[in-house]
């Protein structure tokens, strides 16, 4: 965790830690000798948080600017929502969760604490929020290292990259206008390689190998690449797929 992040957060808690614990004449000592003082607050930290300790571990997070219109968070979410997180190896549930589209970013307050932090995103193998499985990818062929929405994982994967970014709109009157402007990209991850499907075609061309097969399957029960349904149609040509090459 930044230096500057967690001695905050130590002091945060020194506060809550002291006042609780006023009457005690060892405390009164404590604070007599700072550098005592900080370890005693650090080891109660710890003691107060137990596993969840290794969560708290991070960067300082701030909102943007509120004259930027619109909202940078997954389903334009504009509070906390519980959610669970696999990090550094340890599994955290109930945990308040934004996802910052913007700038790629698991974001969670801290304990007890009217302050914001990111999470180490290479740390962060997974999470789920809002009904939505999220994986972090290193790296691929094609696509860049980030967190993918699993919309389906089988044989193959089918991923979705929600992406924002920040929009400069000129107005009549001289003044610019920011907006955040949000956008989705699609995935087929096969035989080790990540093909990008936005589209239809695409999407059947990246399982040519059972193309006439789906094309059936997707007339048969009247599926939809439109706006509203393309995750939804995706999703039951991706299980169909991997039931057609079992």
């Amino acid at each position: 965790m930044p230096k500057t992040l967690f001695i905050s957060l130590l002091w945060f808690f020194a506060g809550i830690l002291i006042t609780s614990k006023a009457a005690a004449q060892s405390e009164a000592d404590s604070v007599s000798n700072g550098h005592k003082l900080y370890a005693h607050i650090e080891d109660n930290f710890y003691d107060a948080l137990g596993p969840q300790s290794r969560l708290y571990n991070g960067e300082r997070y701030e909102f943007y600017d509120p004259a930027i219109k619109g909202n940078p968070y997954f389903m334009l979410a504009t509070d906390w929502n519980p959610g669970s997180i696999m990090y550094d190896g340890f599994a955290y549930k109930n945990v308040s969760i934004r996802y910052d589209l913007y700038k790629d970013l698991l974001v969670i307050p801290l304990y007890k604490s009217f302050l914001k932090m990111s999470l180490i995103s290479e740390k962060v193998a997974s999470f789920d929020v809002l009904g939505h499985h999220f994986i972090y990818i290193k790296t691929g062929a094609s696509v860049n290292a980030g967190f993918y929405d699993e919309l389906y994982g089988g044989k193959i994967q089918l991923l979705c990259k929600r992406d924002a970014s920040i929009q400069n709109e000129h107005m009549f009157n001289g003044s610019i206008d920011a907006y955040f402007l949000p956008a989705v990209y699609y995935y087929i991850y096969k035989d080790g390689v990540y093909t990008e499907v936005n589209s239809k075609g695409a999407f059947l061309d990246a399982l040519k190998d059972k193309k006439k097969s789906l094309q059936q399957y997707i007339r048969a029960n009247k599926l939809k690449f439109n706006k509203t349904d393309k995750e939804l149609a995706m999703v039951a040509v991706a299980a169909y797929y991997d039931h057609l090459t079992n």
